[in-house]
């Protein structure tokens, strides 16, 4: 079941979203080679509960962390840990407070240093094939119509999109219906309403994107060992344009 938000409860996940986006600026600023991700999960959990806030991932489902840090191969859920990243590596942040009741989720990679013009590129059209799908969250569009448009423009552009792992709808709850693939064809899938809230988060492999998932039982990587990025927003559907609520001053 789909749950409509009130304009009320849109406003306190813009809240929640509002701390998400601080603690991605805050480790955006202390990326750089030597950090450990225990450190930037250290940081993000300190800032989230400073805000009156708890780690939205912190204990769910026995994930162990306040973050997923998942650093090139790494798809998504990876384990911070005393890995230090070094210069090159790319890292995939996904974050989520809960506060007063809500939950903000959002996610965003980011390059280590000097790296390649290639990996450059995968992030870059990673965080566009978002904007890409942004432009069909609106009342009338069907589900799918954002899906499609994500996986044509990150193929188009030689990538490929991840199937093991889709974006979701947010609320009170974490995981909340609908699921929201990054790939299939247009047309499909409930009709978008005002007052729907969802993350649509694009995973781009820059080889195949068949993933597995590694003994721990969460950290998915590629198969191909080649690597990966991730970018999401929350997303809240309005008579108008959506409305990101994980960024700052909106």
């Amino acid at each position: 079941m789909i749950v409509i938000k009130s304009p009320n409860e849109i406003e306190l996940m813009a809240d929640a979203g509002k701390i998400v986006a601080e603690v991605h600026e805050l480790l955006r600023e202390r990326i750089k080679p030597g950090i450990t991700t225990i450190e930037l999960d250290e940081i993000a959990e300190r800032h989230i509960k400073g805000c009156g806030a708890e780690p939205s991932f912190k204990g769910y489902g026995g994930f162990p962390s306040s973050i997923c840090a998942s650093v090139n191969e790494q798809v998504v859920h990876g384990f911070p840990s005393t890995r230090a990243l070094e210069e090159g590596d790319i890292i995939s942040l996904d974050i989520g407070a809960y506060y007063k009741g809500y939950h903000g989720d959002a996610a965003k990679t980011h390059g280590v240093g000097n790296i390649s013009a290639e990996d450059k590129r995968l992030i870059e059209v990673t965080r566009q094939s978002f904007y890409e799908g942004l432009k069909f969250a609106k009342v009338g569009f069907r589900l799918s119509d954002m899906s499609h448009a994500v996986q044509a423009y990150v193929e188009e552009n030689g990538f490929s999109v991840v199937r093991d792992f889709v974006g979701h709808g947010v609320g009170a709850s974490l995981h909340e219906d609908p699921q929201i693939p990054n790939y299939g064809p247009p047309g499909k899938g409930v009709r978008l309403q005002e007052g729907m809230v969802l993350a649509l988060e694009p995973m781009v492999n820059a080889g195949s994107y068949h993933v597995r998932v590694l003994g721990d039982g969460w950290t998915a990587v590629t198969v191909d060992g080649k690597k990966s990025a991730h970018y999401e927003h929350t997303i809240a559907i309005t008579k108008d344009e959506p409305r990101l609520l994980t960024c700052i001053g909106k």
